[in-house]
């Protein structure tokens, strides 16, 4: 290493022993050098002072060419031709082709190089010897490396930098929970008349062409359909009545966010769904079926396994899973394999059990072959579907309604769910006797009030409010129009009893929900801005209960239990897409 004492102007170093120095060419003439300038100060370099990296091992000077003076530097300003890969101050590739004899040398003038180095002193001493021999040995590596190497080298370096470089891409973005009020995370809507579903229909066309349904020749056309009205016979001359077969079109699959968007569902409400037909699953017994007494906390005072697994098959259905498809085919298959095991050639479901169970049971499970069916048109449900009906039509008490035995007496609660259990058959495209629904019709109307905008649980007692909501729904299959003025007056009583755990009525919340859906407009906001709050708030976040809800005190929760309470709200909060809008379909 090069210090600042003048003792070494005119040393030069010597090749190793034993390495072939080639003989240098002769060299022309030259003319006489520039005067030096003066040494700068001791202490202040010449020029710009260089990076640490760039320092470069001192040069070797040739015998011809003195070192300059100058305290603090030295400088070579040619390269060092004599110089081999093993001798320190080499540098790749530095050596120049000898002048040919017939032209002339013309020298270049001097260029700064990376083996330039300044001295700061004597405390730099230790940190310059080893930047050295860093650097000599650099220079020795790609002095013996051959050409090819050092390309492939650069080559590797320019890939490495290319592959660094990243461009946008539209990944799929995660899955985030965010708390906050489920009424800002949807989509709602405010006005009735101010939203038209055209839009949304012609979304769930596209949707509901479903690409897993092999077909025999993809080229082929679509078959023509004809959309036709499966209207209450005996009322088949009334415009008014609803296109019945076409309301469980909402579950298909690519349908549900449409009818979330346009309803007023949010993420909030489908968690709670999903959460609860989790709880469902792990409560199924080995036999497919489920039961209303347990195993889990706060079961049901009576046992129906009838009716337990048609609830909590409704649940899987209604959102849209049937036995063929859908992420709980498979317990939807078990489940229906065990209810249909339940019946017996008549048609009926209920064999043993509290009295006041049996026809409760037969409805529900009525309600579940029959939807099941009209989802898949699966032929091996058909005539279980069929003999169904047919069982409800037969035991038809004379007064138009049902209650606890076949064909005797009638309350507005059993008749309800039996007037679903037909709507739900008329929707799968199976027959109802005109005489079953006008008798259906004449009971209701023997158990009105205030002409029809109230209902009692029997005829002559006083209105109740559940009785209200789930006889307005009876009313709404049958045909009423949404602007009847006796409709209207219902509605508004139930606005009134808004969803309060204050005073609880499971019973209740979940017929009014459906009647105000179908109403649709200011009335459906006003409702489902408090639904899709309370019910998810109150469902069980937490240990092995999770996605279930307690029984409330009331008397029906106490009494059906925590599986009839979870499935109850289940169906409230899938009503965006369970069944679509009677005035809008």
């Amino acid at each position: 290493m090069v210090g600042p004492s003048d003792q070494n102007k005119h040393r030069t170093v010597p090749p190793p022993r034993n390495f072939p120095v080639p003989v240098p060419p002769p060299i022309p003439p030259r003319a006489p050098a520039a005067p030096q300038p003066k040494s700068p100060p001791p202490g202040q370099p010449d020029g710009p002072a260089q990076p640490p990296w760039m320092l470069s091992p001192p040069p070797v000077p040739r015998p011809s060419e003195p070192i300059p003076s100058g305290k603090n530097r030295v400088t070579r300003s040619t390269p060092n031709t004599l110089a081999g890969p093993n001798v320190p101050g080499a540098v790749a590739g530095a050596s120049k082709p000898r002048p040919s004899p017939l032209q002339p040398t013309v020298r270049q003038p001097a260029t700064p190089r990376s083996s330039e180095i300044t001295a700061t002193g004597d405390t730099d001493e230790a940190a310059g010897d080893k930047t050295f021999r860093i650097r000599s040995l650099l220079d020795r590596l790609l002095a013996n490396s051959p050409p090819w190497m050092v390309s492939l080298v650069v080559h590797m370096v320019v890939l490495l930098i290319l592959g660094l470089i990243t461009l946008p891409q539209d990944r799929p973005r995660p899955l985030t929970l965010q708390l906050g009020n489920a009424e800002l995370a949807g989509h709602q809507l405010e006005m009735f008349e101010a939203f038209s579903l055209d839009d949304v229909s012609q979304k769930l066309e596209k949707d509901f062409v479903r690409a897993d349904v092999p077909v025999e020749d993809p080229l082929a056309a679509p078959p023509e359909m004809e959309l036709t009205t499966i209207a209450p016979i005996g009322l088949t001359g009334d415009p008014t009545v609803p296109v019945i077969g076409t309301l469980l079109e909402g579950r298909r699959v690519g349908s549900k966010e449409a009818l979330l968007a346009a309803y007023g569902g949010t993420a909030t409400t489908e968690k709670a769904v999903r959460l609860a037909l989790e709880w469902l699953k792990r409560q199924q017994q080995s036999d497919g079926s489920w039961r209303l007494d347990g195993p889990y906390p706060d079961g049901g005072f009576d046992e129906s396994r009838v009716a337990a697994t048609a609830m909590a098959l409704l649940a899987f259905q209604g959102a849209g899973h049937t036995h063929q498809t859908g992420e709980y085919a498979q317990v939807v298959r078990r489940g229906s394999t065990a209810l249909l095991k339940m019946q017996d050639q008549d048609g009926n479901f209920f064999h043993r059990g509290p009295r006041h169970h049996r026809l409760y049971s037969q409805a529900m499970a009525t309600i579940a072959i029959c939807e099941l069916y009209g989802m898949t048109k699966d032929e091996k449900l058909l005539r279980a579907a069929e003999s169904a009906v047919e069982y409800c039509v037969n035991i038809q008490a004379p007064e138009g309604g049902w209650r606890y035995d076949p064909k005797v007496d009638s309350d507005t609660s059993v008749t309800g769910w039996f007037a679903m259990a037909l709507q739900s058959a008329r929707m799968a495209g199976l027959t109802v006797p005109s005489f079953t629904l006008d008798n259906l019709s004449k009971y209701l109307d023997s158990a009105q009030v205030d002409d029809g905008s109230r209902y009692a649980y029997q005829p002559g007692a006083g209105p109740r409010i559940s009785m209200t909501a789930e006889a307005l729904l009876c009313r709404q299959y049958l045909g009423w129009q949404r602007d009847d003025p006796r409709l209207l007056r219902g509605v508004n009583e139930l606005l009134k009893n808004p969803i309060t755990w204050d005073r609880p009525n499971t019973y209740y919340w979940y017929y009014a929900t459906q009647v105000l859906h179908h109403m649709g407009g200011p009335q459906w906001f006003e409702w489902n801005k408090v639904m899709r709050e309370e019910l998810p708030a109150r469902q069980v976040a937490s240990g092995p209960q999770t996605g279930s809800w307690n029984p409330t005190g009331d008397a029906f929760d106490r009494q059906g239990g925590r599986l009839y309470v979870t499935c109850l709200c289940t169906y409230m909060l899938e009503v965006y897409y369970r069944h679509l809008p009677i005035y809008r379909h």
